[in-house]
């Protein structure tokens, strides 16, 4: 007797939604053009001509809300939530497997999709694109201080393309490291198969585009001339760029609100069976602990500009001295979200860092629980130390001594973090490659950026060097020498981890170098001129400080060729011709997401992993890995 095959099943018809949301940003763009034009109409109408003179600012930021939504709606956000208010059938698992790009493709990468991991790269991407178009404002910015006095823009247009570059780079820096990296290995780390809210992250990516879009459009409509802090009253005084500014700096707020509190979800209700806080990775703790500070401050940023929308559009006068508000208003709340956004930025680098140093330090993490201890005392701190940013702008003298105070004591726990790294690197069996190059850049311009903080936390020196160069270097080097020499490293060390390609070794330590003594040259000499009393935001200076200019000008061009020599190199060795990793634990790392296997599944995990343990036992000869079971491949010779 002969058995038939049986014959493959039929394809099953992509229902309409499905076929609409291949589409995904072509459909997004649409909807954001219909939705600008469909906003500025109910902005003409809900705030008459002759009831406000900035009649043309309702109908922009209501336009700027509307081609945000619109992008959304075509993105098809509200897809599922207005189906499950009309009662409609639930998601079929098709429907799932759509959604998570189980079908794999890069169209994925263009469309509304759940999976972390791709939400991880769709992260990066983005974040680079911010970093060069951050990179491009920097670059005319020091083209046009080679001389003390303008010669291609006037001053109205330098602020602007200052103000631009400093929120690009702000946004960058709000999540370069928790949104491609968080978003892509927490959930692994920690034993999960997806995020607590998984359209929720897909959200917090999506609201990037919009409000980068938004920002730079306000270049056709005057610029804004308050650079990225947004003060008050001049905020209320400018045109229309304005506008563009707090709206697109309102969808980064919400952003980092959602993302915060689905990463506090996710770690809490996630988790794999067993698993305890004192055994997570120690990147994850910077990504928890970082997402408590931003679930509380962005909402901060998100009231304040609604109060100075309203300001602009309704009449308000929260922050017009004339009408009984006050300018300090905006500086007290803007700042109380702004400081702790600081932290927001490096907490996820230090946790990055000491993830990395292990692995190339070859030896145990010392003092692991000390470092997290580190890590929530900054974050508890940093909700105390804001004033320090009105010490010559307002603040009542009698609060000085405890802002002075605050502002130093939050040295103690980033110290100890600090100290955590050194006392790993103590008699260590370093292998210096790219990524540990780039851990060691980390630490060393950290403790500039900390040495020159101190100066600017004591009342009588910060009233020197207040709204000097020597306060934009400072901020340079604990963000852009801490930060993003944190995000280049990342991606050297987890790009053979993401893409199953490595970057040329020799290529990257040239790379860094270059990079790390450009930086070094670029901001060691703004902080001379900023001790020598050059105020920044200027197009002008005293010409007796043109060679140090010239000097920080020319660093910063061989820094900018630098860091497009990386995004080269990147794009050469994962796409145009790809260099596969000799083996797939390049680093021999026993961190738990190099045990998956390649490519990892869309779902992570056959089931829950159990038997979970730290990962830093680097001198210990027990090849055993710090998880085991979920469908993780096992070394050779160990069985589950």
């Amino acid at each position: 007797m002969t058995t038939m095959a049986a014959a493959p099943a039929a394809p099953r018809p992509r229902r309409l939604s499905e076929a609409l949301a291949q589409w995904g940003v072509v459909l997004g763009i649409v909807g954001a053009f219909a939705g600008f034009i469909l906003g500025a109409q109910i902005g003409e109408h809900l705030v008459p001509a002759d009831a406000n003179s900035n009649n043309s600012n309702a109908a922009l930021i209501i336009g700027y809300v509307g081609s945000a939504v619109g992008f959304l709606a075509g993105m098809g956000f509200f897809n599922y939530p207005i189906a499950r208010l009309l009662g409609l059938r639930r998601p079929t698992p098709e429907d799932e497997a759509f959604l998570y790009g189980e079908e794999g493709g890069w169209k994925r990468y263009f469309r509304l999709n759940v999976d972390h991991k791709v939400i991880g790269v769709q992260y990066l991407v983005v974040i680079l694109a911010f970093l060069f178009i951050g990179g491009l404002g920097a670059m005319f910015i020091r083209a046009e201080l080679l001389r003390p006095n303008p010669s291609t823009a006037s001053a109205e247009s330098y602020l602007t393309v200052v103000g631009l570059h400093s929120v690009i780079m702000i946004f960058m820096a709000s999540a370069a490291i928790i949104g491609p990296f968080g978003n892509y290995f927490v959930p692994i780390m920690i034993g999960a198969r997806g995020m607590a809210f998984p359209r929720l992250e897909a959200l917090t990516f999506w609201l990037l585009p919009p409000a980068a879009l938004i920002l730079l459009s306000s270049i056709f409509v005057g610029g804004f001339p308050t650079g990225w802090t947004g003060y008050a009253p001049l905020a209320d005084e400018a045109v229309r760029g304005m506008d563009a500014y707090l709206v697109a700096f309102g969808l980064i707020g919400i952003s980092i609100f959602l993302s915060g509190l689905n990463m506090i979800a996710t770690v809490i209700t996630q988790r794999a069976p067993g698993l305890r806080m004192t055994q997570l990775p120690i990147f994850v703790w910077g990504v928890y602990v970082t997402s408590f500070l931003g679930m509380l401050a962005a909402p901060v940023l998100v009231a304040v500009i609604g109060m100075e929308v309203l300001d602009r559009i309704g009449r308000a006068t929260f922050f017009v001295p004339a009408g009984g508000g006050s300018p300090y208003l905006w500086e007290n709340l803007f700042w109380f979200f702004g400081h702790p956004e600081v932290y927001i930025f490096i907490l996820p680098a230090f946790g990055l860092m000491l993830e990395m140093l292990p692995v190339f330090a070859r030896k145990p993490l010392w003092g692991y629980r000390v470092a997290i201890g580190g890590m929530i005392g900054v974050g508890v701190l940093s909700w105390f130390v804001w004033q320090h940013h009105l010490f010559v702008s307002g603040i009542a003298p009698s609060l000085r001594p405890f802002y002075t105070f605050s502002t130093e004591a939050i040295s103690i726990p980033t110290s100890i973090v600090y100290l955590v790294a050194m006392g790993t690197l103590w008699r260590a069996r370093a292998r210096f490659t790219v990524p540990m190059l780039f851990v060691m850049g980390f630490l060393f311009n950290f403790l500039i950026g900390g040495f020159t903080g101190v100066f600017l936390s004591d009342v009588p020196s910060d009233f020197q060097l207040h709204a000097s160069y020597f306060v934009q270097a400072h901020f340079h080097y604990t963000i852009m020498g801490a930060e993003v020499f944190a995000l280049i490293g990342g991606i050297t060390f987890w790009l053979p981890r993401i893409t199953g390609h490595a970057l040329n070794e020799r290529r990257g330590k040239i790379q860094f170098w270059v990079m790390f003594l450009s930086f070094n040259g670029t901001f060691l000499s703004l902080i001379a001129v900023g001790i020598l009393g050059m105020p920044r935001r200027v197009v002008s200076y005293d010409p007796g400080l043109q060679g140090l200019n010239v000097a920080a000008s020319l660093f910063s061009f061989i820094l900018g060729a630098s860091m497009l020599y990386f995004l080269v190199m990147l794009l050469m060795d994962t796409i145009v011709k790809p260099a596969r990793a000799r083996v797939a634990n390049v680093w021999e790392s026993r961190g738990n997401e190099w045990r998956m296997p390649t490519p990892i599944p869309v779902h992570n995990f056959e089931s829950p992993p159990q038997h979970w343990g730290l990962s830093y036992d680097y001198d210990r000869d027990d090849p055993k890995p710090a998880v085991l079971g979920g469908g993780m491949t096992m070394p050779e010779g160990v069985s589950e």
